[in-house]
């Protein structure tokens, strides 16, 4: 079976070819389609997830996933929240948006720099719509750890590994991830909905996966 993704970011699309290839649903990227730029005007995560998924299923036909996430901290009020990926700015890069956290919780004592990773996962099909949420807790280091994932990776530690998320394995990663857990819900809500065996599988769009330097959590 086939489901569009509807994401660019190409550290997205590697979590999610983990999780959902291991189910044999392949995925097809975007490839062409494009959003408006401002698509994502819900003021929560799974506004924003869902509008990206009713968004790209109309376009192209197909059962869709979209995905939104971002990074909260208690010290900032939940900032920067659904955010996270114009943080610094609309062109920032991972490293920007970093730097500007870290900036931002300079004074802040250790004990009170706890975070969540947060996840709204959607899907849509002509039948209807689902929304999945979980979330991974941590604490946001004074400075970069580790060279893996993408976005806050390596400023979030995540105590039960003792690692930061930039220092794990893509698959350690997807175990104990914010999407990880929402995908994984999302598929086991699939599998048992008996959606599996009648998602779109024509050919009405062919497109190949969408890949591109684009990050944000």
């Amino acid at each position: 079976m086939r489901i569009l993704v509807a994401t660019t970011n190409a550290g997205k699309i590697l979590e999610l070819e983990q999780i959902l290839g291991a189910e044999g649903i392949e995925i097809i990227g975007l490839g062409n389609l494009t959003a408006p730029e401002d698509i994502e005007t819900g003021s929560t995560f799974a506004e924003n997830a869902l509008l990206k998924a009713r968004y790209f299923h109309t376009r192209s036909g197909l059962m869709t996933i979209a995905d939104d996430s971002g990074l909260e901290v208690a010290a900032l009020a939940g900032a920067p929240g659904v955010y996270s990926a114009r943080y610094a700015g609309p062109d920032a890069s991972d490293r920007e948006r970093t730097m500007k956290l870290l900036e931002e919780l300079k004074d802040v004592p250790a004990e009170r720099r706890a975070a969540r990773f947060v996840c709204a996962a959607a899907i849509v099909w002509d039948g209807g719509e689902r929304v999945f949420e979980d979330e991974a807790r941590g604490v946001i280091l004074s400075e970069p750890r580790g060279r893996n994932g993408f976005g806050y990776d390596p400023v979030f530690y995540y105590p039960p590994l003792g690692r930061t998320f930039a220092e794990l394995r893509a698959e350690e990663k997807s175990q104990v991830s914010h999407r990880g857990r929402a995908l994984r819900s999302l598929v086991g809500w699939l599998k048992a909905s008996g959606l599996l065996d009648t998602a779109e599988s024509d050919d009405r769009i062919n497109f190949p996966t969408g890949k591109s330097s684009a990050s944000s959590e």
